[in-house]
């Protein structure tokens, strides 16, 4: 085994394809209650970048490996580590920094994932998939053929909103940027599809027959969140996971009077530290048990080296990609 591995380091926050750079690092060796993980992939989300440029709530210390997401295979353990074994492929804790070789972490934090799953899908389960988990589920009792509508409806989230909404017969309204994506959105089992715009309410009232909504799923902010919220039936709730538009929810007064809707947010990583060892183990099984079926696998437009990390975040960067960016990590 190499005495060494590579490591993305940045120094100081800024523009990730400025400051990330390649590090050697020494070989980890575990403490007790620790296991070694060699990575295999770990994917590139819009919260890493915008860590890596200081706009997160979240700083490490710096120098500082970025990467809240990965999947990699166990191959050292430490003294005292028990019900976990060597080969196993294990899932990464968020506060940890995927985009390296190999880690040390501790045993406990790791999430077992099972043999059937690759580890390219496992690798990209617990933030976009496990999101869309919780959206579903911890803020409006939905019940077989109701309606939701979302935004952003072909990012990760998106695509795996439309999987776990099949699973219980949820319908979905899904609004997109790009008109190509309508047949595509459609076959993944997205009940409706609509492309965003200013008839946007006439537009899914027709579509759902008129129908009540009441769970908006918003990631984008500005106009597009107020369109969704306007689509809402009295007392909906609209949750908040993304603003891609850079731009802030403005809430019409009268939204709030004459509709009583709900605003709430959801941020993964704290839903997470919250959670029992037996609540995450929980939802994971539910996640694992789809992705065992072919379902949830995060779609990858490329996959490249550690060393051409700041090649990979520039692509990671770009607007209208087909999938995901990820690190893979070889022999």
């Amino acid at each position: 085994m190499s005495k060494n591995i590579n490591a993305v380091v940045y120094e100081k926050h800024g523009n990730p394809a400025d400051v990330l750079h390649v590090k050697s690092r020494p070989w980890p060796t575990p403490t007790s209650g620790e296991a070694v993980v060699k990575m295999c992939a770990a994917p590139i989300n819009p919260a890493d970048l915008n860590q890596i440029e200081g706009k997160y709530p979240v700083r490490p210390e710096l120098p500082a490996t970025p990467g809240f997401e990965g999947a990699g295979v166990v191959v050292d353990l430490g003294a005292g580590v028990k019900g976990l074994t060597s080969g196993a492929l294990v899932i990464l804790p968020h506060n940890i920094g995927t985009w390296r070789d190999a880690l040390a972490v501790k045993a406990e934090d790791l999430v077992v994932v099972p043999e059937e799953i690759e580890p390219v899908h496992a690798a990209m389960l617990k933030i976009n998939p496990m999101t869309a988990w919780r959206l579903l589920h911890d803020y409006v009792d939905l019940e077989q053929e109701d309606w939701l509508i979302q935004n952003a409806a072909n990012s990760a989230v998106g695509r795996a909103v439309i999987q776990i909404a099949r699973e219980p017969g949820y319908r979905t309204v899904n609004v997109v940027r790009r008109s190509e994506l309508i047949d595509e959105l459609r076959a993944e089992g997205g009940n409706a599809v609509i492309v965003d715009g200013e008839n946007l309410r006439d537009e899914v009232k027709n579509a759902t027959g008129g129908a009540p909504i009441r769970l908006g799923l918003n990631a984008v902010g500005g106009e597009s969140a107020l369109r969704l919220a306007n689509c809402l039936a009295f007392g909906g709730t609209l949750v908040s996971f993304g603003a891609m538009s850079l731009q802030p929810l403005k809430i019409p007064t009268g939204l709030l009077i004459f509709k009583d809707l709900r605003f709430r947010g959801i941020w993964i990583n704290k839903w997470y530290d919250n959670a029992t060892p037996a609540q995450r183990m929980d939802a994971f099984q539910s996640l694992f048990e789809m992705a065992k079926r072919g379902l949830l696998k995060t779609k990858v437009e490329k996959a490249y080296p550690l060393s051409e990390a700041k090649a990979a975040v520039a692509h990671a960067a770009q607007g209208k990609r087909s999938g995901k960016i990820i690190f893979e990590f070889g022999e």
